[in-house]
């Protein structure tokens, strides 16, 4: 099983990026997948969840109204969609799977990923 996190990079202020988390050996449908961030000298943040199976979500507050998830069954892609990034959002973005549902846990996941730069900078 293999989570792989894409779509990073540098983006100014009220710009947008869609980050993508491709699933080998398994397939997303079943799962909650997570979307974490950790930003240098704070603590990890979980900001959205999908529960795919049943389609119930997390979202940070911090996050809300900007970010969305989405999910391409064909390609067993799961993206999150970021618009009006603030410099608050700068962080190493990774993606998670959980079979039993949305958690806010880094340790209560099932699956990580290696994470993606996000850098939100003029």
């Amino acid at each position: 099983v293999q989570l792989q996190a894409s779509g990073g990079g540098l983006v100014e202020p009220g710009g947008s990026l869609r980050l993508s988390c491709a699933a080998s050996g398994m397939t997303l449908g079943y799962y909650a997948i997570s979307w974490f961030r950790q930003a240098p000298g704070k603590e990890r943040e979980g900001v959205y969840c999908m529960n795919f199976s049943n389609g119930r979500t997390y979202i940070a507050d911090s996050v809300k109204g900007r970010f969305t998830m989405s999910r391409d069954s064909a390609k067993n892609t799961a993206y999150l969609q970021m618009n009006s990034l603030k410099p608050d959002d700068t962080a190493v973005y990774s993606c998670t799977a959980a079979l039993m549902g949305c958690s806010r846990s880094w340790n209560g996941q099932d699956y990580w990923g290696k994470g993606t730069q996000v850098t939100v900078s003029s």
